[in-house]
C-alpha cells in the first residue's frame, strides 16, 4: 500500500529536565516511529519559536516538555502551526526501564488506541481525543513502522486526570502485560492557537505545584503552632494560683465527737530510769584487763 498520512511527530525538551524526563522522551521516540527528535530548546526563548523549529523540521504535531524550578514538567501536546494545543502537568513517571513493567513488543509496531467512554461526553475531552489520535497513532505502510499490532495504548480519565498505559497483547490468550511507559496527566487548559492563543477550555480543578506546596507547608506549620498554644496553656496553669475550695457545712453533719479525758496533772517529778550500759562493752574492757595482767606476769 501506499503511505498517505504523511504525520510527523516532532518530539523534544527544554533545558533542566531531569533524567526521568529524558528516559520517558526517549520512550516516546522509541514506541512512535513517526517521530522526530530535536536539541533542547533554551528556557529564555518563547515558546512561538517552536512553531518555526516544527516547520523547519517538516512535522505538523509536536509533543513539548517544558521544566520548571528542576522538579514540575509540564507537557504540551499541539497541532502545528494553526492549533490547538494543550499543556498538562506531568505526574507519576515511569519508564520502560523499570522491573515492573515485564511486558515486550516489536520495535515499530503499530498500537492500537483505547480510550475512556468519558472521552465522547464531554467537549474538551473530544477535543483533546481527537488530539491524542493524530500525534500516537501511527501512519499505515509507514517507512519505520511493522505491520502488526501487537500493544495498547490506553487513555482513562479517573480523579479528573487522564491515565496514559501501554500494554503488551500476548497471542496465547489474549491477556494484556503491561510494557510501559506510564504517566498521569493533569489537564491545564486548552488553547486555540499553537503553543497560544485564546483560551478555549480551563480547568477548575487543577491545582499548581507551587500552591500545594504552599499549602503543605501550611499545615505543617499549623501543626507546630497548635502544639506550641498546647504548651503555653500548660505553663500558664502551672503558674496559676490553686483555687481555695470553700468548705462544704454539711459535711460535718454525720461526725460524732470523740468523749474528752479528764486532764490529769502530775505533782510529782517522774523517776529516772537506770542507765543501762552496754554489756558487750564491759565484756570487751574486761578482755583487755585481762590479756594486761597476762602480759605483765608473763
Amino acid at each position: 500500500g501506499k503511505w498517505k498520512n504523511k504525520e510527523r511527530v516532532l518530539i523534544f525538551s527544554s533545558r533542566g529536565i531531569n533524567f526521568r524526563t529524558r528516559h520517558l522522551m526517549q520512550d516516546l521516540r522509541t514506541l512512535m516511529p513517526h517521530s522526530k527528535a530535536d536539541t533542547k530548546m533554551d528556557r529564555k526563548d518563547q515558546l512561538f519559536v517552536i512553531n518555526e523549529v516544527c516547520e523547519m523540521k517538516n512535522c505538523n504535531k509536536c509533543i513539548f516538555f517544558e521544566a520548571k524550578k528542576k522538579q514540575d514538567l509540564y507537557m504540551w501536546l499541539s497541532n502545528t502551526p494553526q492549533g490547538p494545543s494543550a499543556k498538562f502537568l506531568v505526574q507519576n513517571v515511569h519508564t520502560l526501564a523499570e522491573l515492573k513493567m515485564t511486558g515486550n513488543c516489536l520495535r515499530g509496531s503499530r498500537p492500537l488506541l483505547s480510550f475512556d467512554p468519558m472521552f465522547d461526553r464531554e467537549p474538551h475531552y473530544a477535543l483533546l481525543k481527537e488530539l491524542f489520535i493524530q500525534i500516537f497513532s501511527t501512519p499505515r505502510y509507514h517507512p519505520k513502522s511493522q505491520p502488526f499490532v501487537d500493544h495498547v495504548f490506553t487513555f482513562t480519565i479517573t480523579d479528573e486526570r487522564i491515565w496514559f498505559r501501554n500494554y503488551q497483547i500476548i497471542e496465547e490468550d489474549a491477556s494484556l502485560v503491561e510494557i510501559g511507559p506510564r504517566f498521569v496527566l493533569n489537564l491545564i487548559k486548552i488553547f486555540q492557537g499553537s503553543f497560544g492563543g485564546p483560551t478555549l477550555y480551563e480547568n477548575p480543578h487543577y491545582q499548581s505545584p507551587n500552591m500545594h506546596r504552599r499549602l503543605v507547608r501550611l499545615s505543617v506549620a499549623a501543626k507546630f503552632r497548635e502544639k506550641q498554644q498546647v504548651k503555653e496553656v500548660q505553663k500558664i496553669k502551672k503558674k496559676g494560683t490553686k483555687v481555695l475550695v470553700e468548705e462544704d457545712p454539711t459535711e460535718v453533719v454525720f461526725e460524732t465527737p470523740a468523749e474528752e479525758k479528764p486532764v490529769e496533772i502530775q505533782l510529782v517529778k517522774p523517776e529516772s530510769k537506770p542507765i543501762v550500759k552496754d554489756k558487750k562493752k564491759l565484756r570487751k574492757i574486761q578482755r583487755k584487763k585481762q590479756k594486761k595482767l597476762f602480759r605483765t606476769e608473763g
